[in-house]
């Protein structure tokens, strides 16, 4: 008999909101490879059912700050599928972010090593749950998919499941570094979220292999994912435009200026003003 997981009227109520949101502005929300989404829920409007053995690690690009949502808000629309996001402590300490991570299940990466993190997150997967990483690890102000992080292929691996590569374009221009939200150009303003074909568990390296090949090859899927949505974006890009990477002749920086600002920076703060999701490494 199939009965609601805890945290199911407030995961639902937080998917309502971003629903809402989206119909407010009119978001043109365009979606290829849902055929490699898991099924939809065998009953009308319930959760998907968490059946242990078939969990997944969820792999989202980041470029802006909404990526996750509108990945989250396809898996739900598609299959009632509740993600459990990897949160940073700042995000946990949040006034009010805070309580609302904690109803909604999701998994807290603490402040240094994120080995307790690790080890529940991947208990989570063993049990059937849909673990959320953004294994870049941090905004690509490249609009490019930068260099990852092998936790999720790692978690992927140990708990001997698949990992769902999303890729998101378009929703950086919502909201992402150096732009904040801006109604104008969320007003109708399409966003393209292309799901490639999972890698399986036997694509995955053993526990006591390198994880950075596979970590690399899952990059190029993202990427892939990227260059697939932007071949057929509905609007154009402009020449010099902030939010058009620069080998299409926009005015983000290249990978390699990417590159030079990212150390030029250093480690990012423990904590910080936004609430941020993470990668336990």
């Amino acid at each position: 008999m199939w009965r609601p997981q805890p945290n199911d009227r407030f995961y639902r109520f937080l998917v309502r909101i971003g629903l809402a949101l989206r119909a407010l502005f009119r978001v043109r929300v365009m979606i290829t490879g849902q055929e490699h989404l898991p099924a939809p829920a065998p009953l009308r409007g319930a959760s998907r059912r968490v059946v242990p053995g078939e969990g997944a690690v969820v792999a989202i690009t980041h470029f802006g700050y909404l990526d996750f949502a509108f990945a989250e808000l396809v898996l739900w629309e598609r299959a009632r599928a509740q993600l459990r996001f990897l949160i940073t402590q700042g995000a946990a300490d949040h006034w009010l972010a805070g309580p609302a991570i904690s109803a909604a299940g999701q998994v807290v990466v603490p402040y240094g090593p994120g080995s307790g993190a690790y080890a529940a997150a991947v208990a989570k997967l063993r049990a059937g749950e849909y673990i959320a990483v953004l294994p870049e690890a941090g905004v690509s102000r490249s609009f490019t998919v930068r260099e990852c992080k092998t936790g999720a292929v790692r978690m992927a691996a140990e708990a001997n499941v698949p990992i769902i590569p999303v890729s998101v374009w378009g929703a950086h221009q919502l909201m992402t570094r150096g732009h904040g939200f801006s109604p104008l150009r969320a007003w109708r303003a399409p966003v393209r979220v292309h799901v490639g074909k999972p890698v399986p568990p036997a694509d995955l390296p053993a526990p006591d292999q390198d994880a950075r090949p596979a970590t690399e090859k899952l990059r190029r899927i993202l990427q892939d994912g990227i260059d697939t949505a932007t071949a057929d974006f509905p609007l154009a890009p402009v020449p010099g435009a902030w939010w058009i990477p620069a080998h299409l002749g926009g005015g983000a920086p290249t990978d390699a200026e990417r590159q030079q600002l990212d150390q030029a920076e250093g480690p990012r703060r423990k904590g910080g003003r936004k609430p941020k999701l993470a990668d336990p490494q």
